[in-house]
């Protein structure tokens, strides 16, 4: 309470600044990157700054935050999560409504998000002298890599490696969201280190509080989606790709099964639900493995408080988990893959496995679900690790502090 009081107090002493968010998805989405969109303006409108997003047409619209939407594509309805050749068309499009949105409010900075909204960024900023934050949520080419669009030993890979270092020199002030991807900014594509910022993805502790649900509630939601009522439940919510780790999850499921280990897998998220609930059809699991699709943001912690246990089995080294710290605040013990972003959220509290090692995955399934019930207070510690560590309040107050930074710069210079 103290400290939330800090940061009122020290939000009424700050300029009111007008930021224009460019965000090159279909924002609002319940997953990943558009999460820390969403908490970073909120966190920004509670320090009392004016937050305009401008974003593709799809997306679900949010309650007090403002959306700019580009027009629809005349012969596309409809495009996929990630990369998709149709990306180029919608950041021209994007493009165009950035300048227009701009010019119409004139910002006193452009904060863009994942690369795209970098380059287009860093063409506005430039037109209206504006200084331009980026959100490195990624390497652009290996997230390319990670969904198949790129081919690493392929022709254009050089091509889109070299444009990705040109977007990295164009902002003020990069915003990394893990330590690993400041070291991939440093040493990968030299960017100076006074340029970058590393900010942790966050976590709603508030919103994300397993005391909040009560055991008949949870046995309420348990038996609406068909899951065991007296299982331990081993819990994911996330998007639903390979370079999620989703086929070693469900591959563990099937050798806990040949096993008989007594254990129940609540597996949340999109797209392609219907391609692995088939694998798992194929596997013989689907009486161990519940699918429920999509899942609202705001219910993620009621879905996620069914679980005794979390896993990112995610492949991808590059990009951020903030699954993880969604689990962390509901106090789950969690098993994630041996990568530099989920030892930094977790620190010695987390459960390490190889990436696609899907025998260490079920040892460390087996290992875990042993010591629930026993005085082992891993959960209780990692959700206190959250509320110490990954408040939004924080977040946005760091953030603001790095924008009047860039503007006094700016000023200076002129």
């Amino acid at each position: 309470m103290a400290a939330e009081l800090v940061n009122r107090l020290a939000a009424t002493k700050e300029r009111r600044l007008k930021v224009l968010m460019v965000a090159p998805t279909s924002f609002f989405n319940d997953y990943g990157g558009h999460i820390r969109i969403l908490e970073e303006t909120r966190a920004l409108q509670a320090r009392g700054h004016k937050v305009t997003i401008v974003t593709y047409y799809k997306g679900k619209d949010v309650a007090g935050i403002q959306i700019q939407r580009t027009k629809a594509l005349p012969w596309h309805s409809d495009y996929e999560v990630g990369s998709s050749r149709h990306k180029l068309a919608f950041d021209v499009y994007l493009m165009a409504e950035t300048l227009r949105v701009a010019y119409r409010l004139r910002p006193d900075v452009i904060h863009g998000h994942m690369h795209e909204g970098a380059l287009i960024g860093g063409l506005v900023s430039r037109m209206l002298n504006l200084p331009l934050v980026f959100d490195f949520q990624g390497s652009l080419t290996s997230e390319m890599v990670d969904h198949g669009f790129l081919n690493p030993s392929g022709r254009f890979y050089s091509w889109v490696y070299r444009l990705e270092k040109i977007i990295d020199r164009l902002p003020n002030a990069i915003l990394t969201s893990s330590i690993q991807a400041r070291k991939l900014l440093e040493n990968d594509f030299n960017i100076a280190v006074e340029k970058i910022f590393p900010l942790p993805d966050c976590v709603d502790t508030a919103a994300f509080d397993p005391s909040l649900f009560s055991e008949d509630e949870k046995a309420e939601l348990k038996r609406s989606i068909g899951l065991p009522l007296n299982k331990t439940i081993v819990v994911y919510l996330g998007l639903l790709t390979d370079y999620q780790g989703i086929p070693s999850l469900l591959s563990s499921a099937a050798e806990l099964k040949r096993q008989r280990f007594d254990i129940h897998f609540l597996i949340m998220g999109y797209p392609n639900m219907d391609h692995y609930s088939n694998i798992a059809e194929q596997m013989g699991i689907l009486d161990m493995v519940t699918f429920t699709g999509r899942v609202d943001y705001g219910d993620a912690p009621r879905f996620l408080s069914l679980g005794q246990l979390a896993v990112s089995p995610k492949i991808s080294a590059t990009e951020g988990s903030g699954k993880v710290l969604n689990y962390m605040a509901m106090g789950l013990p969690i098993i994630a893959t041996n990568t530099e972003v989920h030892r930094e959220y977790l620190g010695k509290l987390g459960n390490y496995v190889p990436p696609g090692d899907v025998s260490e995955l079920v040892n460390a399934i087996k290992n875990q679900a042993a010591l629930l019930g026993k005085a082992d207070n891993q959960g209780q510690k990692l959700r206190q690790r959250a509320i110490d560590s990954y408040s939004w309040g924080m977040a946005g107050r760091e953030i603001s502090q790095i924008y009047i930074k860039l503007m006094s710069r700016a000023r200076h210079k002129r």
